[in-house]
């Protein structure tokens, strides 16, 4: 008999969420390029509505209903299709949760956002890793490895550390290839980065299919990331069941206000995605240049680049160089993606100086 309370099995082999560092080991202050957020800020209607929300001292809306209707007539979907989450985060642990458990599989590839495995193994069940191609999401890879087993199939768009991105012929063979009763999950945290032209298909997806979850965040592009507020989209049945499990009141009232102004400065979200593309262009063109000292950036339609380090210069050196001169990136301990450190496309300046640094740490490797 135990003298103390025991945690589920399957608990003990979960290792919590790793943020990206603000500083560095000694304390010192530092640029933060670790954990992919927006380097403009917020909109300045956001900022505004912080200070009217509603007083503290009264209960949320639970169902965060303005918002849901603000994003329902933004996107064109009904508001009860919509569901809000603490962050999307929140949202992937209750699509686990409601729909795998013991003796479960829940299927991603390799290479895909940490979060996912702690998903699954929280809801109980098993954490499948397909192979990756070329650090990008493999559809022929997720099919083979869909067994009877498989209840939900994660996939974030573009990719999360590598920036890979599957254009809608991918995305749409995926969901076709999939039994109808496995829940397929479109994280798309960083869409808002990604030019409108090239749109994956995904929201499409949600509304016409009854396996297809989306799940969106103001957490990046709309630079809200300290405020929580991600929000999903599917049928109404998966909607519907979510709700069973979210949180109550998992949206505070300064939440709710911010992001409802956020919607209305869409100028500011689209400046965003433009200054991305330009710093990021920029600064891969710059790491792409010391290909000789074997350095090249993934390719990444997000607000992050993917540099893997394939001369002297290991992954772990760059992570530890850049941190000493003042730059928190993100290495990351994984076969295969220890290769390289992942950096969030900061200022213009900021960028140029990784990219200083980075030449001063390949040359000085040789």
């Amino acid at each position: 008999m135990a003298n103390s309370p025991v945690p589920k099995p399957w608990i003990a082999a979960i290792h919590a969420y790793v943020p990206g560092k603000a500083s560095g080991d000694d304390g010192r202050a530092a640029v933060k390029l670790s954990a992919n957020e927006n380097p403009l800020g917020c909109s300045a209607l956001a900022l505004a509505a912080r200070g009217e929300a509603r007083h503290p001292s009264r209960y949320p809306d639970g169902d965060s209903n303005a918002l849901r209707h603000a994003l329902g007539a933004h996107h064109g979907i009904d508001p009860a299709r919509i569901i809000m989450g603490a962050g999307s985060g929140e949202l992937l642990y209750l699509a686990a949760s409601a729909y795998a458990g013991p003796g479960d599989e829940v299927l991603f590839c390799e290479y895909a956002f940490s979060l996912y495995d702690i998903v699954a193994r929280r809801a109980g069940a098993e954490p499948v890793e397909a192979r990756a191609k070329d650090f990008a999401n493999d559809v022929d890879a997720l099919l083979a490895a869909v067994t009877t087993r498989t209840r939900v199939v994660l996939l974030a768009n573009p990719n999360n550390p590598t920036g890979t991105y599957l254009p809608r012929s991918e995305i749409a063979r995926l969901h076709a290839g999939l039994p109808a009763q496995v829940l397929l999950v479109l994280d798309l945290a960083y869409a808002e980065y990604v030019d409108p032209a090239d749109d994956d298909g995904s929201m499409d997806l949600a509304a016409s299919q009854p396996n297809v979850l989306v799940t969106r965040t103001f957490s990046k592009a709309f630079g809200l990331a300290g405020e929580r507020v991600g929000w999903g989209t599917g049928s109404a049945e998966v909607v519907e069941v979510l709700n069973r499990l979210r949180g109550a009141f998992n949206l505070s009232n300064e939440a709710q206000a911010m992001a409802l102004a956020a919607l209305d400065d869409l100028a500011f979200v689209e400046h965003s995605r433009r200054h991305n593309a330009e710093v990021r262009a920029r600064f891969v063109a710059a790491v792409n240049a010391l290909g000789n000292h074997g350095l090249r950036c993934v390719p990444s339609e997000a607000n992050f680049v993917l540099v893997l380090c394939e001369g002297q210069l290991s992954g772990k050196a760059a992570y530890e160089g850049l941190a000493q001169a003042g730059y928190m990136t993100r290495w990351f301990p994984v076969p295969g993606l220890d290769q390289g450190v992942r950096i969030t496309v900061g200022t213009a300046e900021e960028m140029d100086g990784v990219a200083a640094v980075l030449r001063q740490l390949a040359e000085a490797a040789r």
